[in-house]
């Protein structure tokens, strides 16, 4: 299983929706101070789970919504997408049975909402059929 892309949208420095592809072999993020390489990895630390909000550079887990600038208005959503390539089927059996996703949005003063699987329609309450996730990771909680 190998990460295939990310899309992010209102998180942090990512004001406007950007999308990442990220192929085999060898993916590097460089670019000049500022540019926001650190956001993209603080994105991948929290789409996968990271629930401190000081790992992420922050003061409150609400820090990783944009928060404006002079020109442009603060966001009240930040979300991740992280599309995950699971074509060999190599993950644990019970995640064999298509590729995964794993997307974690966050509204301003809100917790975290979590899904598992490119089947589910924002956060329903199986992510897919005949396997329901537990209750704390649907608001937000760590997987299991």
């Amino acid at each position: 299983m190998r990460f295939n892309r990310v899309r992010l949208s209102g998180f942090k420095s990512f004001v406007e929706p950007a999308e990442l592809a990220i192929g085999a072999g060898l993916t590097g993020i460089v670019g000049p101070n500022g540019c926001g390489k650190s956001n993209l990895v603080e994105a991948l630390r929290w789409v996968m789970g990271e629930t401190s909000a000081k790992q992420m550079r922050g003061a409150e887990m609400d820090s990783v919504i944009f928060g404006g600038t002079a020109d442009r208005p603060a966001r009240n959503q930040a979300e991740v997408a992280l599309a995950l390539d699971n074509t060999m089927r190599d993950a644990p059996a019970p995640f064999n049975d298509g590729d995964e996703s794993a997307t974690r949005a966050r509204s301003t003063g809100s917790t975290a909402r979590r899904c598992a699987s490119a089947t589910c329609s924002t956060c329903s309450p199986t992510s897919r059929p005949g396997r329901a996730r537990p209750q704390s990771w649907r608001r937000g909680g760590s997987p299991p």
